[in-house]
């Protein structure tokens, strides 16, 4: 296994653990309710750039025919502009309630959005190698706090992050659901 730097080539895999992570938020995200209309949009998504879900935005744990992982991080400072794309997607396409994407991240931090490991592949640390290589790259940065958002009914990943010494800062609400913003200092 090796992490690099996501590809546009990459999208159709990424499109697909991205839903499986982040499941009813892509129906918000992407404005779609049937599975194969969230991956397709959300593959169009990741091809593109400066949006949270762009490649730009995304590592990927690979062999040589396989993704077996990814995770998506940015700045929170960022978090606002990289939403404007994705918010005038669904203006164009005919949204018509006021769109309202949840603040996830503070601004001050390196923010993982989301990591997924495809399931054929769990247990073999590559979640742990994920976050890790997205700590060193926040650090390379200059970012001394990186976070992310657990679901609370999650428990697997929080204990996860909670070894990897993620600890609890506050509780949000995403999509209408609570989560646990929980934030390591690095150095």
């Amino acid at each position: 296994m090796f992490i690099r730097p996501a590809e546009k080539s990459d999208a159709v895999e990424a499109a697909n653990l991205i839903h499986l992570a982040i499941k009813d938020i892509a129906e918000t995200l992407t404005g779609e309710k049937e599975e194969t209309k969230i991956r397709q949009v959300l593959a169009q998504l990741f091809t593109q750039e400066r949006n949270r879900l762009s490649f730009q935005n995304c590592l990927v744990a690979t062999t040589d025919q396989a993704i077996m992982g990814i995770i998506i991080i940015y700045s929170g400072a960022d978090a606002q502009m990289l939403d404007k794309p994705i918010i005038e997607r669904l203006k164009q396409s005919g949204e018509e309630k006021e769109i309202v994407i949840d603040k996830e991240a503070e601004l001050e931090d390196y923010y993982i959005d989301t990591v997924c490991v495809n399931p054929d592949y769990q247990g073999q640390r590559i979640g742990t190698s994920l976050i890790q290589a997205a700590e060193k790259l926040a650090s390379e940065k200059g970012f001394n706090r990186i976070s992310l958002n657990v679901a609370k009914d999650n428990p697997k990943a929080c204990q996860l992050y909670t070894r990897l010494g993620y600890k609890k800062e506050q509780v949000i609400q995403i999509n209408g659901h609570d989560y646990d913003y929980m934030v390591k200092i690095i150095d």
